[in-house]
């Protein structure tokens, strides 16, 4: 246990010297899908209650006792707790790690969601651990105990709904579990809601000295500031409301005499939702549960038997981030991309799909709550193109089958699957009625581009093979559409539709390009040629039909306009050299001159920018100094910004409030620097 927490804190000292000390917006303390999302949304850890993604409290309370002194180190209560101090905060990417002062000791929590994207296994167990270490500051022993319990608001989407609990046996393991009394599995959808079927469950190692109890949230922590230790029996008024006195989980750990040598407890928090995702009318299991001797009790003790090696792993996964994002875009950009990480990858849901393949999920957080959204694959693509393709090709498969099912009739690719955690079929526009409020061109081009960029990092075009009619049709209709788009929406819907969008043409153009470079892999010579020079043809168009002296257009029929361009960052990056270098030497020259405090806009018409965005375009700098200067604003709109939420994909540039969205998925399109390093497309194909 001393080599895994030496490594914790060898990696938070590295962590914190590669750059300022940042103040997320939001902290991720334990992150494995949409459902299982809690954060603290304050600068302390014990300001306020941890909260779900959607800023529904998901309490979790700790408490030390010091000397029989109790402190408060988590969650907003009991009030007559003297809170700790806390000393400092170091998130990465897969564990966050707060230290406190705890009048003569010092505690280490730390929260750990190993999200690790070469182990599907481990990446889809909703497993996370809480690791307590403690030590005596003064060079005194001192006596020591720990509190912590976790609430039925976990498993409720309102605290009014009956709950139950009991223990499950597990070998070597205390577990405690709670969860609804109606099960209604996969019944409710939509956006701003929480899961409230399957259990939650905590479960403490035998060999720690600890004990568990379920009961009434008040009393248990009443008990232990008065220094008395938990009821002997769990609390048998059930079932009964999320609200009614608080049902928690509580576990007491005793630390026994702390020196100044670390003295380690910890616990695993986990949530089994039974069944996860609904892929037309069919339930799907988590990948973890895909089998059936992998029962929760079966996962609980993998994740106490693969604790050290799996805090190794992360401590040297995020190491790895932090050093190559340093390396390719500057100490605060890997910052962000450190606090990106766990939003973006617990953004989705891992299941097993239709043959055992993988099926990852998206949901169109603060949105619509779309699942499966092409627009909102499109911008994450970058963190799963960068870690493994089979990620990335996992979220594209359950669109691209529904795609080629006869549901799907039109010639264009469908916009989104459903609404989560409901992948039944199109519910945005028109649905699968009629083009009424469709994305066209955007999800057309969006599909060809993602997967031309799984075979150039594969190296093959297996998986595009699979799909070459859909690719075919999709680029056959970019060809009649796209150079000169209609009256359509884009991924960017909040602006409302747009003719003759210059962006979204120029995604029209790379999604050629990407079908001409899919044909050329496929041998299919004749069509690489024909669609190679089109697309070249189109981008020779594009340049003099939208330009507009100093930069380009935001619609070719509308000078005195601007836009970001943040779709020509793929010419690049997939090596399809269609358009000039001196139109992103322009476009990034124009861009200096029109940001704000806390970053450029999206286009003239408003002072909002997008997250997402405003990094593929800073990425389309020549120089790593044109790189941070479209870039630093950035990094400190996401210290100073007032909305204290996991971190938003549009914000206001002058006043750093989010003016929508949070928590979403999208923000994996900040790796899109780090993209560009392992794809380097301009160095032909």
């Amino acid at each position: 246990m001393r080599l895994v927490l030496s490594g914790m804190f060898l990696a938070g000292i590295t962590l914190s010297a590669l750059g300022a000390e940042i103040r997320p917006p939001a902290v991720p303390l334990i992150t494995h899908d949409p459902y299982m999302s809690c954060w603290s949304m304050n600068d302390r850890l014990y300001d306020d209650w941890p909260k779900h993604w959607t800023g529904r409290v998901h309490a979790m309370c700790g408490l030390i006792r010091v000397d029989g002194v109790p402190m408060r180190f988590m969650g907003a209560a009991p009030a007559q707790s003297n809170a700790v101090v806390q000393k400092s905060l170091v998130v990465s990417a897969t564990q966050t790690v707060y230290t406190f002062t705890c009048g003569p000791m010092d505690l280490m929590v730390t929260f750990t969601s190993p999200l690790l994207p070469d182990d599907l296994d481990v990446f889809s167990r909703p497993a996370s651990y809480i690791t307590f270490s403690a030590k005596s500051n003064d060079g005194k022993p001192h006596a020591a105990q720990i509190y912590f319990d976790a609430t039925a608001e976990w498993c409720v989407n309102d605290p009014k709904q009956a709950v139950t609990w009991s223990r499950m046996p597990a070998p070597g393991l205390d577990v405690m579990r709670i969860g609804t009394v109606d099960q209604k599995t996969l019944d409710r959808k939509g956006d701003n809601v929480r899961i409230d079927w399957g259990y939650l469950m905590i479960a403490v190692s035998k060999e720690q000295p600890a004990s568990t109890v379920m009961g009434a949230a008040d009393d248990l922590r009443s008990a232990f500031n008065a220094n008395q230790g938990l009821p002997p029996k769990d609390d048998s008024d059930m079932p009964r409301a999320a609200e009614d006195r608080w049902p928690a989980l509580a576990v007491s750990f005793d630390l026994g005499q702390v020196t100044d040598q670390a003295v380690q407890r910890r616990l695993t928090m986990a949530y089994d939702d039974v069944y996860s995702i609904e892929y037309m009318q069919k339930p799907l299991r988590a990948w973890w549960r895909r089998n059936a001797d992998m029962t929760p009790e079966r996962m609980l003790e993998l994740a106490e038997a693969e604790y050290g090696p799996l805090m190794e792993r992360c401590a040297a996964f995020d190491q790895q981030l932090m050093t190559d994002a340093t390396d390719i875009g500057g100490g605060h950009y890997a910052q962000l991309c450190a606090l990106a990480y766990r939003q973006a990858m617990a953004g989705n849901k891992l299941a097993a799909g239709p043959g055992g393949q993988p099926f990852l999920f998206p949901k169109e957080c603060f949105s619509n709550g779309c699942i499966g959204t092409v627009d909102v694959i499109y911008p994450q693509a970058p963190i799963f193109l960068y870690y493994n393709t089979v990620l990335a090709r996992a979220t594209l498969t359950p669109v691209m089958e529904y795609a080629a099912s006869p549901r799907w009739t039109f010639a264009f690719a469908p916009h989104d699957l459903g609404t989560y955690p409901k992948a039944n079929g199109q519910v945005y526009g028109g649905g699968e009625k009629t083009e009424e409020n469709q994305m066209q061109v955007e999800e057309s081009g969006n599909l060809l581009i993602l997967v031309a960029a799984i075979a150039k990092l594969e190296g093959n075009p297996e998986y595009a093979q699979k799909y070459w009619p859909l690719l075919t049709r999709w680029a056959e209709y970019l060809k009649q559409k796209g150079l000169d788009p209609e009256n359509q929406l884009c991924t960017d819907d909040f602006t409302g539709h747009l003719a003759h969008n210059v962006n979204l043409s120029a995604k029209a153009i790379a999604g050629l390009g990407a079908y001409a470079l899919l044909c050329e892999m496929a041998g299919k010579t004749d069509e690489a040629a024909q669609y190679k020079a089109m697309s070249g043809e189109f981008a020779g168009k594009w340049v003099p039909m939208a330009d507009d002296g100093d930069h380009f257009r935001l619609a070719f029929d509308k000078p005195g306009t601007w836009s970001q361009k943040y779709n020509l960052v793929w010419d690049r990056l997939l090596g399809l050299n269609q358009f000039p270098k001196e139109v992103a030497q322009k476009e990034i020259a124009y861009y200096k001159k029109m940001q704000n405090v806390y970053g450029l806009p999206l286009d003239n018409r408003n002072k909002y920018t997008k997250t997402d965005w405003l990094v593929w375009t800073a990425t389309l700098a020549d120089s790593q100094e044109d790189f941070l200067t479209l870039f630093t604003p950035v990094f400190t709109w996401m210290n100073q910004t007032p909305s204290r939420v996991p971190l938003t994909d549009w914000y206001d540039t002058e006043t750093g409030k989010m003016v929508g969205f949070q928590a979403r998925p999208v923000i994996g399109g900040v790796f899109i620097k780090l993209l560009s390093a392992k794809l380097p497309g301009n160095q032909g194909q």
